[in-house]
């Protein structure tokens, strides 16, 4: 695809390095990327220089976690005043709560026999790179492996990480009204991240399209990586339904898992989305 506006990097829990995330986005055949790491700005300047060497239209992003109605979920912002005092200092409450987050991860995980958690995610973030913020689930899962008490990656998440596991520790985020107003005053574009991430019934996810449309949200993310058709589908007719604009992403975070950069299902010609291919556009920082 010539767009991909969902993809992380090591600022947050990817494995290649902002510069690197756009390089192989430029491989892959990408003119218009956004790099939208968790709860921080952090990679968005190497990424940019990046971007401006190799030619491609780097929107700058982010994914930020918040609480809806009792459970985490992620709202994609774009094109934002970097500078905006409320979103830095939104963004410094999320990195002090991603820290809490991380000891209580590692707590739990030592309570059921598996000491070390948060130094050995630590030692796994920094051979990646040199990120000043919390480790996340993935460095954890990885910590899991590498100390032998799961197989895999896959295992980690399905025993100790995943949703509603010990390790799924929701309580220091922000609440979904505040991050929308956030996201607002920073004059964002801002986009309902991977509604089929979340464990909700129909009806659950129809009500927070609502709120999202109600707080002012502009789009949809329709296509998030290889998800099954049918969840596209149905992502669509809300989208129509409310009158949303559409984004897509790989939600790349390493190579060759889930998919790769630039590599997604096809969102439906009907829809219009929030950005696309433009080619005389300069996006510089």
């Amino acid at each position: 695809m010539d767009i991909d506006l969902h993809c992380h990097s090591t600022a947050s829990d990817g494995v290649l390095a902002p510069r690197e995330v756009v390089l192989r986005a430029h491989q892959q055949g990408v003119h218009v990327l956004a790099l939208t790491d968790h709860d921080t700005t952090e990679g968005l300047v190497e990424a940019h220089q990046a971007a401006q060497d190799v030619g491609i239209q780097l929107i700058h992003g982010i994914e930020m976690s918040c609480l809806w109605g009792g459970a985490t979920i992620h709202i994609l912002g774009y094109s934002f005043a970097l500078d905006d005092p409320t979103l830095l200092a939104a963004i410094k409450n999320l990195h002090e709560g991603r820290w809490l987050r991380a000891e209580e991860i590692s707590k739990r995980l030592a309570a059921k026999g598996m000491p070390d958690a948060l130094a050995g995610a630590q030692a796994i973030q920094a051979a990646l790179g040199d990120s000043l913020n919390a480790p996340a689930r993935p460095h954890f899962a990885q910590f899991l492996v590498s100390a032998g008490h799961v197989r895999d990656h896959a295992e980690a998440f399905r025993k100790w990480l995943g949703a509603g596991k010990i390790g799924d520790v929701k309580q220091h985020w922000p609440s979904f009204e505040d991050t929308m107003e956030v996201l607002t005053q920073a004059k964002a574009s801002i986009s309902l991240a991977h509604l089929y991430h979340y464990n909700f019934t129909r009806s659950k996810r129809r009500r927070l399209v609502q709120d999202f449309v109600t707080a002012g949200g502009h789009a949809l993310e329709v296509v998030n990586g290889m998800q099954p058709a049918e969840q596209v589908g149905t992502l669509s007719i809300l989208a129509r339904e409310f009158n949303l604009k559409v984004t897509a992403g790989s939600d790349f975070h390493l190579p060759r898992q889930w998919s790769e950069l630039g590599k997604y299902r096809a969102v439906p010609d009907d829809l219009t989305p929030l950005f696309a291919y433009q080619p005389a556009v300069n996006n510089a920082l």
